[in-house]
């Protein structure tokens, strides 16, 4: 079976589990909102933005960075609930890669945080903020691969570290700097040059950039193609492990 079939078949598979539980459906579009309602409020006076359209301009691109992140990085638990049901185990006797078998499971996030994307834009839209179509398209481009890196990052430590007591404290730790470190909430223009100068070797720094960029209507900005290669060449490196560790762990 080659690899776009079997990916095609878990990945149906994946999102088939997830239509079935309509509260997936509220608990997805929850999150995103709470930031949206409670937080972007309070942005307008903290930038001394000149309308509350322009603070949404500014906090939402890096939002959706946050969710990418964040909502990825959470993938691994269910495949610790899919190795312990031993659902990892009955690979061993299907045909498909594994590749296939990392890929489907990767691109249901894939669509669950596009999906989130979508409400949050649509949303912060009402409140004033503009953005043009094709940048749009773009920055939901940077946003899939944020989470297909992500997903298959946490869902390789996962089955490398096969409890959720190593890999929760793990995903604690890393988390937490690499938010602070990219300007998500905030515009690092804000922070002291030191702090900048340390946000530099974080990727999703210029992820942000990036995606601000873009709803600034500067596609053309260097930043932009910038964090597509980053996050891109992570992508690639990331899947390569992950089906590494799926083919260890079904051997």
């Amino acid at each position: 079976m080659n690899v776009v079939r079997g990916t095609w078949l878990v990945f149906h598979r994946q999102v088939h589990q997830i239509v079935r539980s309509p509260i997936w459906i509220f608990l997805s579009i929850l999150d995103p909102l709470v930031y949206l309602f409670l937080f972007a409020p309070l942005l307008r006076r903290a930038l001394d933005a000149p309308t509350t359209g322009a603070a949404y301009d500014t906090f939402v691109p890096g939002l959706l960075v946050l969710l990418a992140l964040f909502g990825g990085m959470f993938a691994g638990f269910a495949m610790l609930v899919e190795l312990r049901a031993g659902m990892v185990e009955r690979a061993r006797v299907t045909p498909m890669s594994t590749v296939a078998l990392l890929l489907g499971r990767c691109l249901k996030d894939v669509v669950v945080l596009l999906f989130q994307a979508v409400i949050v834009t649509v949303v912060a839209m009402l409140f004033g903020m503009t953005v043009r179509l094709g940048e749009l398209l773009l920055a939901y481009l940077l946003v899939g691969l944020i989470a297909l890196f992500m997903s298959a990052l946490s869902n390789g430590a996962a089955l490398a570290l096969k409890t959720e007591g190593i890999l929760s404290p793990l995903i604690n730790t890393l988390g937490h700097p690499l938010l602070m470190l990219s300007g998500i909430l905030l515009p690092l223009a804000l922070a002291p040059v030191w702090l900048q100068n340390v946000a530099q070797a974080n990727p999703f720094s210029w992820t942000v950039d990036g995606m601000r960029a873009l709803f600034e209507g500067n596609a053309g900005d260097p930043v932009v193609w910038q964090s597509f290669l980053i996050v891109g060449t992570l992508t690639v490196v990331s899947v390569f492990w992950a089906s590494r560790q799926f083919a260890r762990a079904i051997r």
